[in-house]
């Protein structure tokens, strides 16, 4: 049976609010089905755009079999391409990061401008078209501060979230912001255990003893259903938007993204030990500093906290069937000046420490998953409606994306 047909087959026996087949998190054939059908042809959060902050930055990035570039140019605007050069193939820029004047191959020193023009190439002879063999372009998108990539060769509506996510956003002017820190880890998990770690916390209390100290792990606070609300947190939302920052909770019909403001606990202003604003010079226009935090997650690639003093990204890129990085960029005003308006420890010790409990939380669900006793489990109906939520939307991501069964002819 090969890949497409086994998941179809998974699929139709996928038992709603119960977990997926361990076949999902371990097989390679079905891994490699999620990177052609969903990471190959969706949009992905990349990189803060602060990370290029000036015309010649690039940063390299990998998805699947796909490495890629994101360089700024001499315009300003902020292009992607596939780290391919188009002579013999050779990668262009071998960093993870960097700054250059032009893009050259090591290799035979093709040379191309920032915008991907071939610009120069030794001794290809008189008949030979540079215009056709500039760098091939990868789909991309500036929302805000926040740059998205796409590898299909038509991209799909990007227009639909980036209306939507743009005011809430605007308040925290990504644009104007700097990296303070940057963690890249691995977690020996697949990604969608990766991703069902993330939506929920249930296993908060028990796991994050410094994230607790902020933030609330009641599910009707930051889980994902609509309908009636908290008192507290309705109050909430209607401070926020009579500010001018919009919060209201907003889950896009296909389940792909959400925006919503949570508060924080009572007293918290920011993810620090003691609750207390980790930055002086504020990232954004945030007009008090009990604003809670802009929780947004994109399936497949990333989730958010936009805080008033600063911002922080996560980006999920699947490496293997039981492998995921985790990267975590912390965002601060770019004129804050680190041990006069932060301290670099405070700012991040929160989750720094969270991100490596949850490290060893999806790690030891992949090696219980791992075992021939597996079988898929229920969730918890009051504290795992994200969990199904993210489990839904893969299920119908993926399967609407299978092929058409054929018919035989009689």
């Amino acid at each position: 049976m090969d890949a497409e047909a086994r998941a179809r087959d998974l699929l139709t026996r996928q038992r709603p609010g119960y977990s997926l087949d361990q076949a999902f998190y371990v097989d390679p054939d079905l891994f490699a089905l999620d990177l052609e059908r969903i990471h190959y042809r969706d949009w992905l959060y990349a990189i803060p755009a602060c990370a290029v902050p000036k015309p010649g930055s690039y940063v390299t990035h990998r998805v699947g079999a796909y490495g890629l570039m994101i360089v700024r140019g001499q315009d300003g605007q902020i292009r992607a391409f596939h780290n391919t050069c188009r002579h013999r193939g050779s990668i262009i820029c071998k960093g993870a990061s960097g700054h250059v004047p032009k893009l050259v191959c090591p290799y035979h020193q093709w040379t191309y401008e920032l915008d991907g023009r071939l610009l120069w190439a030794r001794d290809m002879g008189g008949d030979f078209d540079p215009a056709a063999h500039g760098l091939k372009p990868i789909h991309c998108r500036d929302l805000a501060g926040l740059v998205y990539i796409c590898l299909a060769d038509q991209a799909p509506d990007f227009d639909t979230f980036a209306d939507l996510a743009t005011p809430y956003l605007a308040p925290h002017d990504l644009g104007n912001a700097k990296i303070a820190h940057q963690s890249t880890i691995i977690e020996n998990g697949n990604w969608k255990l990766v991703w069902e770690n993330n939506r929920e916390c249930y296993h908060c209390g028990g796991n994050h003893p410094a994230l607790c100290r902020t933030f609330p792990d009641d599910p009707a606070v930051t889980g994902i259903e609509e309908g009636d609300m908290p008192a507290g947190l309705a109050a909430h939302f209607d401070r926020c938007e009579a500010a001018g920052l919009p919060s209201r909770f907003h889950l896009s019909m296909d389940g792909r993204y959400r925006l919503s403001r949570a508060p924080l606990k009572v007293g918290a202003k920011s993810y620090t030990m003691s609750g207390d604003i980790a930055v002086r010079r504020w990232l954004g226009r945030v007009p008090f500093d009990d604003a809670g935090t802009l929780m947004k997650f994109h399936y497949p690639t990333t989730w958010n906290h936009f805080l008033p003093d600063h911002s922080i990204t996560f980006r999920v890129t699947p490496i293997d069937a039981t492998h995921t990085e985790v990267q975590t960029t912390w965002l601060v005003n770019k004129d804050a000046v680190e041990g006069v308006d932060y301290d670099l420890k405070t700012l991040t010790e929160v989750w720094i420490e969270t991100n490596d409990e949850d490290r060893r939380v999806v790690e030891d669900n992949q090696i219980g998953i791992n075992s021939p006793a597996y079988e898929p489990g229920p969730y918890s109906v009051l504290q795992e409606s994200g969990v199904s939520q993210f489990v839904d939307w893969y299920c119908d991501t993926l399967g609407t994306r299978l092929s058409p069964l054929q018919v035989a002819a009689e």
